[in-house]
């Protein structure tokens, strides 16, 4: 009875044990396959949007392995089973009869003949790496295959073999050898190189392509055989295939976008590695991109003749905002001197007259000003700064989009005066531009002549997304998305490519469309380069709303251009800051700008009419404001609705003149029933005697007649006035090389070109000038008035104050 006691004891025991130990058999079989099965650093990876590797960057351990895909290549997979495991569908993850015929011939051969391992097994394999191949490692491997079979399915097994099998040297998985060995993707294999690619994980130290050629062909063909046995592949395909050459030896991997992929793998290589992207699908386009690669290349080498050594461009698809084309830099092989590395899509660099277009779109959107309404272009003295057109002329006035087209940058200056500092630096932040980082103090009115800094990425995404709002302004019935405005993107389809609804609308935008319409139709005035001095005459010149830039010193060279569907932007320059001559945007960038456009497709024309946010409004041609009742001259154009609210024209005055219409007179020294009323244009005395030198239209006022020259109110106001200083300015003259004080060169404009002024410092006469009033002089630190008298006895006065320092 005892006995039978200990034995029921012994028998719980054993069952209890064998219970614990069948648990913790079945918990660790569960846990057994770790939660990523390979942990191996990978290769950052660029493709384009079909699917084209752009470049590829070699993985942190020195191989070439490229990021797992979901996908295998059905040719790459049916030759794979035929030749590592015919029943890879059907079996748990080990292949039994498979085993038993390994260990049968490796027996006989009294060697390592076959291991029968299943695919399954050999990921398994691969995941332990180094470990030695004999009967408990083949044992272990059984059972984690099995495991893995139960955890994944047959499609994710077989990526998993495909991104991680060896295909000799450095080459790790079926992308990175497709690309190595024939230079494409492995969706473009052909049977045989598929069935090459099949045989290779098999012995890669032995079988290397360009190695052993013989024994490689002869596998591979013998693959073939099998392939068109099982009815795979058709005699045709059969034949060809077995004659294709293998390859003699590897081929470097593209390089397309360098800059691109440094650029990606710096935003990443700050991230932690669980949250890393290591493939790009992009938004690029290979052939546009190969393309302006070899435009952009071109031009440097002619331009490397005058020390210029770098350009970048870009090109961006309006509708998504995604870039179809990302050229950073010059693609100079072993360049390290002049800065080719450099990312200048990216780079910080001193954007000249290139913002100039988004105070003019931001003015017409507020009503600030017309495209035809005349702004003063003469000499202005601000705080001491004394901006310059490129031309050094002054045209006295000129329409505000003529100025835009010139890119004339007093007009400029005034324009930001009028419209304000602060509130430009707004807009801009508004509209994209992230480098906008400072305040008005800092930037002052040079802000939109290159006082600021831009990236090439911004500016042409500002553009981009002015285009894409134009073209949505219909669809949304006249109103506007607020996702409209938005930064350019690499990720292809990061943005919608279509508007999909009209329910999310607003009644503003950061600029409004008959401005950006107003704008562009400015733009397209630009004159083109000397390279396309005839370009009307080709049917296939595109109309294209374009503009450039110059930083000061000659330092950068740009260039944007907009049409309905692309933007491209250029940059032509040195990556170190350094200026060269004949360096500006008109001469370096327009012409690679001119010459991507040509390659790309022509879709639409041009921009639709945005007429619900234009009114037809009268217009005094020869200001260009509103027509006012005097205005006799005048003219209908479209105009933004804001501009409605306009001025009408300050320049059209009432003139009395005598019967005999050549002299002016006035109630004192006429009867007004003699009187002649008549309009006349007449401009300031500053602006006039620019003006009327560029317009031979233009008629100064006629003089009065000799005996209404007496008791005249405020003439000298009306025939002549002072440039520089107005009045109250304080003026700081610099020392000499010479430790003595400098000059200061004092202007007056006068209607009268043969006037002779005289001029006064403190009621001290210092000298007299005719046809031009310029009088150097240095007057001691302290208060000053300047009298002017001409020899009519017209005369103006202003205070001034010199500073010590």
């Amino acid at each position: 009875m005892k006995y039978n006691n200990e034995n029921r004891i012994k028998e719980r025991w054993l069952a209890l044990f064998g219970a614990a130990l069948l648990f913790l058999s079945i918990v660790w079989f569960i846990n057994c396959l770790p939660d990523e099965i390979f942990d191996e650093p990978v290769s950052y990876v660029i493709i384009d949007n079909r699917e084209e590797l752009l470049g590829a960057h070699i993985a942190e351990d020195g191989q070439w392995r490229f990021p797992a895909s979901n996908v295998v290549p059905e040719k790459f997979a049916k030759a794979l089973i035929y030749f590592e495991d015919k029943k890879f569908y059907t079996h748990f993850g080990v292949d039994p009869m498979a085993l038993g015929r390994a260990f049968y011939q490796n027996i006989s051969e009294n060697k390592r003949v076959s291991g029968g391992s299943t695919i399954s097994m050999q990921v398994i394999r691969l995941s332990r790496k180094g470990k030695s191949r004999n009967i408990l490692e083949k044992i272990v491997e059984s059972i984690l295959a099995t495991r893995l079979e139960m955890s994944y399915s047959k499609k994710e097994i077989l990526s998993l073999y495909a991104a991680n099998a060896p295909f000799g040297g450095n080459v790790v998985g079926l992308e990175a050898a497709a690309w190595r060995y024939f230079g494409r993707s492995p969706n473009n294999l052909s049977w045989a190189e598929a069935a090459l690619l099949a045989v290779l994980p098999n012995s890669p130290a032995l079988i290397h392509p360009g190695k052993n050629r013989e024994l490689l062909y002869l596998k591979r063909n013998r693959l073939l055989k099998s392939l068109f046995s099982a009815g795979e592949i058709d005699e045709e395909t059969y034949e060809l295939s077995i004659v294709e050459e293998i390859p003699e030896n590897p081929k470097p991997y593209p390089m397309h976008a360098p800059h691109l992929l440094a650029s990606f793998i710096l935003q990443n290589s700050v991230k932690p590695n669980k949250e890393r992207i290591h493939k790009l699908n992009s938004s690029i386009d290979i052939e546009i991109q190969q393309k302006v690669n070899a435009i952009v290349n071109r031009y440097n080498e002619r331009f490397s003749g005058n020390g210029i050594y770098n350009a970048a461009a870009l090109v961006l698809d309006v509708e998504t905002g995604e870039a179809l084309a990302y050229i950073g830099n010059t693609n100079i092989p072993n360049d390290k001197e002049h800065g080719t590395h450099v990312d200048i899509i990216q780079s910080r660099r001193s954007t000249g007259s290139i913002l100039k277009p988004f105070l003019y779109c931001g003015m017409l959107s507020s009503g600030e000003i017309l495209p035809n309404a005349l702004v003063p272009d003469i000499p202005v003295y601000i705080s001491g700064y004394t901006p310059k057109n490129y031309n050094l002329g002054y045209d006295g006035a000129v329409p505000a989009k003529r100025a835009l087209a010139r890119s004339l940058n007093i007009p400029a200056i005034k324009l930001l005066q009028d419209f304000g500092i602060r509130k430009f630096i707004h807009l801009l932040r508004k509209a994209g531009m992230t480098t906008i980082d400072r305040n008005a103090d800092y930037y002052g009115l040079s802000l939109v002549l290159g006082g600021c800094e831009g990236t090439l990425w911004d500016i042409a995404g500002v553009y981009a997304s002015m285009a894409r709002t134009l073209n949505h302004y219909s669809f949304y019935n006249s109103m506007y998305s607020d996702k409209d405005f938005h930064p350019p993107t690499i990720f292809k389809d990061f943005y919608p490519n279509q508007p999909k609804t009209t329910e999310e609308t607003v009644p503003f935008s950061v600029f409004n469309a008959g401005a950006i319409w107003l704008t562009f139709q400015a733009m397209l005035e630009v004159e083109r380069p000397p390279e396309k001095s005839n370009w009307e005459s080709f049917s296939s010149s595109k109309k294209i709303a374009w503009k450039t830039g110059t930083s000061f010193g000659f330092r950068d060279g740009w260039a944007i251009g907009v049409t309905t569907d692309f933007v491209v932007a250029v940059w032509v320059g040195n990556a170190d800051g350094e200026g060269r001559p004949k360096l500006t945007g008109i001469t370096t960038a327009a012409p690679i700008l001119f010459e991507i456009f040509d390659i790309l497709p022509a879709k639409r024309n041009w921009f639709d009419v945005p007429y619900d946010d234009l009114v037809y409004a009268e217009i005094c041609k020869h200001s260009g404001y509103l027509a006012s009742d005097i205005c006799e001259d005048t003219d209908s154009i479209w105009i933004p609705a804001n501009g409605i609210n306009f001025p009408k024209c300050p320049y059209h005055k009432l003139i009395h003149l005598d019967f005999s219409g050549k002299y002016r007179v006035h109630s004192n020294c006429e009867s007004v029933h003699n009187m002649i009323q008549k309009p006349w244009f007449v401009l300031p005395p500053s602006i006039e005697m620019y003006y009327k030198t560029k317009n031979a239209h233009y008629k100064t006022l006629p003089p009065y007649r000799d005996d209404c020259k007496e008791n005249l109110e405020n003439s000298g106001k009306q025939v002549m006035e002072v440039i520089y200083p107005k009045n109250l300015t304080k003026i700081y003259i610099p020392l000499e090389l010479d430790g003595t004080l400098g000059m200061t060169v004092f202007e007056l404009a006068h209607k009268n070109n043969n006037a002779t002024v005289y001029w006064h410092v403190d009621n001290n006469f210092v000298g007299e000038t005719k046809r031009i009033h310029q009088m150097p002089l240095q007057p001691p630190p302290g208060m000053h008035i300047l009298t002017l008298v001409d020899s009519e006895g017209n005369q103006v006065t202003v205070e001034f104050e010199i500073l010590k320092k």
